[in-house]
């Protein structure tokens, strides 16, 4: 299952702060100790809140079915480890092509002789690299959105054709 920053959620396309939102009560009660329902969604999107914090959707009946859809639609996320990047790797979707490998700018920096010229890591310093045919992670602390200085690098998503990787909520 999950490696460092890697995780095993279940792709989902209302798996964002506005699909989570639409399921919330949307009255901005402040019971969760949110500012508003929105804020909830997002915190809930990074793991940062849990969703029985919503008290609401438990006790009023108006709100089980969304409730419902909340809980199938989270579980995954919620089973999930998540770290500082917010990087999310769609095990089910990986087939193991190894274009996000050659493609992460840290990868072909740390590795010349390897993911630079697209070939697989010969470097133990890389990010990505496929094993047993899924993409795994390490070295998160290497990533262009680790720390304090961190930039919205999305280099490895956009040459995956499975859509296997993503960045929820950044």
């Amino acid at each position: 299952m999950p490696v460092d920053l890697c995780t095993n959620v279940a792709k989902d396309s209302d798996l964002s702060p506005m699909g989570i939102y639409r399921l919330l009560p949307q009255t901005n009660c402040k019971i969760c100790g949110e500012t508003s329902c929105m804020s909830f969604a997002f915190k809930l999107l990074k793991k940062e809140i849990t969703l029985d914090k919503c008290t609401p959707l438990y006790e009023e009946e108006d709100y089980e079915e969304d409730r419902r859809a909340l809980e199938e639609m989270l579980r995954p996320l919620m089973e999930a480890e998540m770290t500082e990047t917010g990087l999310v790797i769609h095990e089910d979707l990986c087939f193991g092509c190894g274009n996000c490998v050659v493609a992460c700018p840290v990868n072909v920096a740390e590795d010349p002789k390897g993911c630079a010229i697209g070939n697989g890591p010969t470097s133990d310093k890389v990010i990505l690299k496929v094993e047993n045919g899924k993409v795994k992670a390490a070295n998160v602390e290497s990533c262009r959105r680790f720390g304090e200085h961190r930039i919205l690098c999305n280099a490895c998503i956009t040459p995956c054709p499975a859509k296997a990787i993503e960045f929820p909520g950044g």
